[in-house]
């Protein structure tokens, strides 16, 4: 099976139960790896159609390695799902729970949540505390702002962060950061990227993968 192949069947196997308008899909070819991204943010709506103060975040990602084999670099799979409760005097703020399914097993955790959702800028940022004992502790920071160049064209800019500090001296310090920089026309986006990795204890493993995005909003 080619990475073409592989690619496809994750985007069929991460769109296999979503089912909502406005879902923004993003492929990444990178130099290294390239990756499927689903990650959209959305308030239910309450008896009189109207979004309510409960807002649900769903993030599915799937990445292959380009020197995959049978036995090492496998295709690495997340889902992300968050629940948060968003009343207008907490300003942006709200409690938040969160479960995250990896590789390596599943994650309950639980926090405090900053969303602030416009039409050309987003900020979405969330620090959580597995609920396991010796729990890590997760900062995690998106960032999004399009404004408009000419009447049909805006740009695309996205940083996103993910950090990972654990509460014990076993775990290791994990730090991702996610740079998007393109255009943006109607439902399309496109341009470059580069996503780096660092993780370890005093001495760190650093990783990047740098290429271009397509992204799509159906």
């Amino acid at each position: 099976m080619n990475n073409k192949t592989t690619l496809l069947l994750m985007v069929m196997f991460l769109l296999r139960n979503i089912a909502i308008a406005q879902i923004p899909v993003e492929v990444f070819a990178g130099h290294k790896k390239a990756s499927v991204d689903i990650m959209f943010f959305k308030f239910f709506k309450n008896k009189a159609g109207q979004p309510s103060k409960f807002l649900f975040f769903n993030r599915n990602r799937a990445s292959i390695d380009y020197a995959i084999t049978q036995t090492t670099n496998l295709p690495q799979f997340g889902f992300t799902e968050a629940f948060s409760y968003n009343h207008p005097k907490l300003k942006g703020f709200a409690p938040v729970a969160v479960v995250q399914i990896l590789n390596r097993g599943i994650s309950p955790k639980a926090g405090i949540q900053f969303a602030k959702i416009t039409k050309n800028y987003t900020i979405f940022s969330w620090a959580v505390s597995e609920t396991l004992s010796k729990p890590n502790i997760d900062f995690f920071f998106l960032g999004r702002y399009t404004p408009k160049l000419t009447d049909k064209l805006n740009l695309f800019s996205q940083i996103e962060l993910i950090n990972s500090f654990p509460s014990n001296q076993q775990n290791i310090l994990a730090f991702t950061q996610r740079f998007r920089l393109g255009l943006k026309i109607k439902e399309f986006q496109f341009g470059a990227g580069l996503d780096l990795t660092q993780q370890g204890k005093g001495v760190f493993i650093k990783n990047e993968n740098f290429g271009a995005f397509t992204r799509y909003e159906f």
